[in-house]
C-alpha cells in the first residue's frame, strides 16, 4: 500500500453501463487516481477514458497486464457476476484492495473462495451495496435499534415494479431472486440486526409475465434473533409500483413501524395497555444521524477509502456479505425444492 497521504491508484474494470455510477463520484475525490481502465471490448474502456478525461489511464483487456503496468493499490470491480471471483483472486495477486459490484460472485462456492482468499492475502475486500447509503435506510435503522417499539419481532417488505428491460434478464432462471433480492436481502439484515437461519420460498412466473422464469417470490425467512423476515415480490407488477427500495414494516413488542422507500415514514408505540386495544401515539422518527454522510455509490466508495485509509473494517466486507448472498441462493433451493432449507453461509 502506498503513503497514505497519498491518492490511492486505482484500476476500474468492467467499463459496461454500470461504471458510469463508479466513475461520477470518483471523478470529485481528490483521494482517487484512476490509472487504468481494463474491459473485454477495449473500446468501452476508450470510451470512458474520454468521457472522464482519464487521458494518462492505461486501457486494456488484459488484468493482469494492466495491473502488473500500473500497480494500483485499489481494483473496482465492475464486471458481470460471473466474472468476479477470476477479477478479485488476480486483484489479491497482485496485492491490491477490491471493492466489487454486487453481488459478491454468481455461487456460494466462488464467494467462499473470494472470502478465504482475501483473508489470506490479507486484503480488504467489500461488496458494493449502495441502497445501504441511503440516508432512509439509515432512519429506519436507527429507529429500530432504538427499541422505542421494543425489541423487533417481525420485518416484511413487498417490491413490486413491472420493469421491462428487455434483453439477457428476460431469459434468466430465478431472473427476481438472483439479479434484484440482494439489494432487499441485505435491507433486511441491515434493519433487523440479524443473520439468515432458514427460508421457505415460493417462486413461479405468473401469466403475462415478460420474464421465461421466477418474476415472483414470496419468502419467509428465520432470522438468527428471531426476527421472522417475510419477502414478497415481482417483477412483473403492472400499475402501483413500489419504490425500488421497497415498502417495508416493522412490529416490535410495543409498536410498529412502515416506511414507504421513500421519504414516507409512520411509527406508533403504545402508551397504554386496554381492552380490547391498546392506546398508541404516533413517534417520530430520529433524525439521520449524519446528514453529511455521502450517498449511494459515491457513499460506498467513500466509506470503502475512509476504512483503508484508517486501517478499520468495511461495513460491507466480503465476510459478512456472503451472509445476504446466501439467502439468495438458499431461497432458490427452498424454491426448487419445494420446501423449508437451512441457509447455508
Amino acid at each position: 500500500m502506498r503513503n497514505m497521504n497519498h491518492p490511492f491508484r486505482v484500476v476500474l474494470v468492467g467499463c459496461g453501463g454500470i461504471s458510469e455510477a463508479w466513475l461520477k463520484p470518483v471523478a470529485s475525490m481528490p483521494e482517487l487516481q484512476i490509472v487504468g481502465l481494463v474491459d473485454r471490448v477495449e473500446e468501452s474502456a476508450r470510451k470512458r477514458a474520454e468521457q472522464f478525461h482519464l487521458e494518462s489511464a492505461v486501457v486494456g483487456t488484459d488484468l493482469r497486464k494492466v495491473l502488473k503496468k500500473t500497480k494500483p493499490d485499489i481494483v473496482f470491480d465492475c464486471t458481470v457476476p460471473e466474472a468476479h471471483a477470476a477479477v478479485a483472486l488476480e486483484s489479491f495477486r497482485h496485492g491490491c484492495q477490491v471493492l466489487g459490484e454486487k453481488p459478491l460472485a454468481d455461487s456460494m462456492t466462488a464467494a467462499r473462495r473470494m472470502v478465504r482468499a482475501a483473508a489470506k492475502a490479507g486484503r480488504t475486500h467489500a461488496v458494493m451495496q449502495n441502497r445501504r447509503y441511503l440516508p432512509e435506510i439509515r432512519v429506519v435503522r436507527d429507529l429500530i435499534a432504538s427499541e422505542r417499539l421494543g425489541p423487533l419481532t417481525t420485518l416484511s417488505s413487498d417490491f413490486f415494479i413491472g420493469a421491462h428491460f428487455g434483453g439477457f434478464r428476460e431469459q434468466m432462471q430465478h431472473v427476481l431472486l438472483l439479479d434484484m433480492a440482494i439489494h432487499t436481502f441485505d435491507a433486511a439484515r441491515l434493519l433487523c440486526g440479524g443473520d439468515p437461519v432458514s427460508v421457505y420460498c415460493k417462486e413461479w412466473n405468473p401469466a403475462g409475465s415478460w420474464y421465461a422464469h421466477g418474476a415472483s417470490a414470496i419468502a419467509v425467512f428465520t432470522m438468527s434473533n428471531g426476527v421472522i423476515y417475510t419477502y414478497r415480490g415481482s417483477w412483473c407488477s403492472e400499475g402501483l409500483a413500489t419504490s425500488w427500495e421497497s415498502v417495508w414494516h416493522g412490529i416490535g413488542t410495543r409498536g410498529s413501524l412502515r416506511w414507504d422507500g421513500y421519504r414516507g415514514f409512520q411509527a406508533q408505540a403504545v402508551t397504554k395497555g386496554a381492552t380490547p386495544f391498546s392506546q398508541v401515539e404516533d413517534i417520530a422518527p430520529l433524525p439521520f444521524a449524519d446528514a453529511t454522510k455521502p450517498i449511494g455509490h459515491g457513499g460506498q466508495i467513500a466509506e470503502f477509502v475512509r476504512c483503508l485509509r484508517e486501517g478499520v473494517t468495511p461495513e460491507t466486507t466480503s465476510s459478512d456479505n456472503i451472509k445476504s448472498l446466501s439467502m439468495v441462493f438458499a431461497a432458490i433451493e427452498s424454491a426448487e425444492k419445494g420446501r423449508e432449507v437451512k441457509v447455508k453461509g
